[in-house]
This record gives C-alpha cells, sequence and structure tokens, in this order.
C-alpha cells in the first residue's frame, strides 16, 4: 500500500448535474462531515480546534469531495467547513436537508416544500456560497407527498440555488419516482462490507451513472475479529481492517464515493492511504463472500 495519503489515488467520479453539462469531477475517496460535532451529532465538537485542523488537512491529502448536512449540529458542521476551508478551491461541498433536530441523536423527517426551500437557501448562507454544488434530501418524509418534495428540489435545481441533488435512504422504485422530476445525481444509502442490503440500489446506480455514497462505511463488526479473512487480508498488507473495508468498496463499484468520517487528523490519515491499498482478485473475492 501507498505509505503516503493520497485521495488521487481512489479514482475520479463527476456528478451528473440537474442543467445538462456535466459537473464537478472529484476524487472518489471523499469525508463525512458528521463527526466534527458533538456527542450525539450535537453542539460544538469535543475539541474544536482539532476538528478545523481535521478539515484544513482534507485538501493536502487530495480529498475534494466533503459531505456534510445542515441537521449536523444543526449547523455546525456546516459552520467550520467555512471557517476551515472557504472558498473552497478545487473542492466539492455536499451537504443535505430535511431532518430536523430537537436534541442529541434525534432525528425527524420534515419534507414539507416550503422547509426544504428555506433550509437549501439556509446552506448557501452557512456555507458561504452563491449555489451548493449537491444537495441531497436526507429522506423521503413520509407525511408528506413525495412529488411535492421532488417538486421542491426541481426549484432548487431551476433557481440556480443547487447544481446537483442527490437523495438518501432510498429504494429503486423511489429513485425511478425522482427521476421522472429531476435528475438525481447521487444517493446516499447505508452500505459497507458487513451490510449490504442496499446492493440492488448500488447496481442500479451504477448502470445509471448515479454517484452512491455509502454511510456507515467502516462498520465490520465481527467481521474483522483476529483471525477472520478481513484481519488476515489488513495484516498481508500492513493495514488496519478499517483501510481494507475502505479499499474493498472503492473496488466495489466505479460509481463508489465512500466518505469516512472523523474529527482526528491521525484517524483522517489512516482513512486516506486505504486509496493506496489495492486488493488482488482474489482477496477481493474473498471479502465479497463475507456478505450477510
Amino acid at each position: 500500500m501507498s505509505r503516503t495519503p493520497d485521495a488521487r489515488l481512489s479514482g475520479t467520479f463527476t456528478l451528473p448535474t440537474g442543467t445538462g453539462p456535466a459537473g464537478k469531477t472529484v476524487n472518489r475517496l471523499g469525508f463525512g462531515a458528521m463527526r466534527i460535532t458533538g456527542p450525539g451529532i450535537w453542539g460544538e465538537p469535543a475539541d474544536r480546534a482539532e476538528a478545523l485542523r481535521t478539515l484544513r488537512r482534507l485538501p493536502e491529502l487530495g480529498v475534494t469531495f466533503i459531505d456534510t448536512a445542515d441537521s449536523y449540529g444543526p449547523d455546525v458542521s456546516e459552520k467550520l467547513i467555512r471557517e476551515a476551508l472557504h472558498p473552497y478551491d478545487g473542492l466539492v461541498i455536499a451537504t443535505k436537508g430535511g431532518l430536523t433536530r430537537t436534541g442529541p441523536d434525534v432525528w425527524k423527517p420534515v419534507g414539507r416544500p416550503e422547509y426544504l426551500i428555506q433550509q437549501a437557501k439556509k446552506s448557501c448562507v452557512q456555507l458561504g456560497v452563491e449555489q451548493i454544488d449537491l444537495w441531497q434530501l436526507h429522506r423521503i418524509d413520509p407525511a408528506v407527498p413525495r412529488d411535492e418534495q421532488f417538486g421542491a428540489i426541481r426549484t432548487l435545481l431551476d433557481e440556480g440555488v443547487i447544481g446537483s441533488a442527490g437523495l438518501s435512504e432510498v429504494s429503486v422504485e423511489e429513485i425511478e419516482a425522482a427521476r421522472a422530476v429531476f435528475p438525481v445525481a447521487t444517493v446516499q444509502n447505508l452500505y459497507n462490507l458487513g451490510n449490504r442490503r442496499a446492493e440492488a440500489v448500488l447496481a442500479h446506480c451504477q448502470q445509471a451513472g448515479i454517484g452512491f455514497i455509502p454511510w456507515y462505511p467502516l462498520a465490520a463488526g465481527d467481521l474483522a475479529k483476529a483471525g477472520s479473512t478481513l484481519d488476515s487480508i489488513a495484516k498481508a498488507h500492513g493495514a488496519g481492517p478499517s483501510q481494507i473495508a475502505l479499499a474493498w468498496l472503492l473496488q466495489r463499484s466505479p460509481v463508489m464515493l465512500p466518505i469516512p468520517g472523523t474529527s482526528k487528523v491521525r484517524h483522517l490519515e489512516e482513512n486516506v492511504a486505504a486509496a493506496g491499498i489495492r486488493l488482488s482478485d482474489d482477496e477481493f473475492a474473498a471479502l465479497d463472500r463475507l456478505a450477510v
């Protein structure tokens, strides 16, 4: 594996836009900015200075894709990203809206069109941009007709508030329903080495050229226990199990955009180093067989 962390080794992906021309190109190994907040994804981080150092290290490591949400903090993550990285030279900042917060670990979907539009415009202000590169509906609110939520996203695209639009935690059927209203650039579903229930969604995204952002990408659970297949492959590469899990994700599909998150520079560098790991066909197949 490469001993110098470099996200450029992960390859690139060009985000589809909502207006026709090809969008911005990012290095596929990105960064998830949920963990730069306090416990329960609530309030300021315990070590604010370290969180800012972590963010400022991203472009130095070749990370060009950063994913956040207005609900992280709430608002804390977006504001820290602006403080650390504005004006985002060479970076693509993605954010999400549609979940409200009333306390630590409390998440409630609100999909009223006027609320979604309001939140996207607020994210523009908090991030200090005229247009959000990629805005994603954090969850489809079951209490609001989904076409109304999709219509709000279409409005945001048409008004130029956002350049590209995505969805989170959706089925293939929901993706196709949304595509009837606006171009879907990305889908963000739970997916990792130990949990592949979104396999059909990933396959659909690959076929359609939609970026697939696996959240909780480092989860491996019992798969990483001593003597396991994952542990053995990690030792063969002089790497940690989480690095192998990331390497597997990157080799799993060309539309895969993993966004491991942390608030520590050391952990960030370990994650980015995974971009330099190349699994053999036999290693990849052995890990693939671990599907549960």
